[in-house]
């Protein structure tokens, strides 16, 4: 499916090593933004536009609860999935409540993850318009 418009994706975690893992990994398919905080993630859904955001969930200062809660104040569409190297249910069930689009388990099977994100990708062209 080539000549496509490629897709932005924000990537937000304090965790550089991480942060430059997944940039590697997605590179290939799509154009990549970083952050590594909460406010910097912010200003760059304001200015880049992306048509996704891989939020961590646990970070230093503004966590990716309250980034995630921000960023739903102005925008209820963008697709936000949350990435924790914990399983913390009353954040998990906190992140449902204010619509995120899903769970990206740091220690799971990122190839599988990504494919999900392709795949909720591919339906957020549905809804956007």
């Amino acid at each position: 499916m080539g000549g496509g418009i490629r897709k932005k994706i924000l990537i937000v975690d304090d965790e550089i090593d991480f942060l430059k893992m997944m940039k590697s990994r997605l590179e290939d398919q799509y154009d990549i933004v970083t952050a590594s905080d909460g406010e910097e993630a912010l200003a760059m859904v304001e200015t880049e536009h992306p048509d996704a955001v891989l939020l961590d969930l646990v970070m230093e200062g503004m966590d990716g609860l309250e980034v995630l809660r921000i960023i739903r104040k102005s925008n209820k569409n963008l697709p936000v999935f949350m990435m924790t190297a914990f399983s913390d249910l009353e954040r998990v069930s906190e992140s449902n409540k204010l619509k995120s689009s899903g769970f990206i388990v740091k220690t799971d099977n990122i190839e599988k993850q990504l494919r999900c994100i392709q795949s909720a990708l591919g339906l957020s062209d549905k809804y956007r318009k």
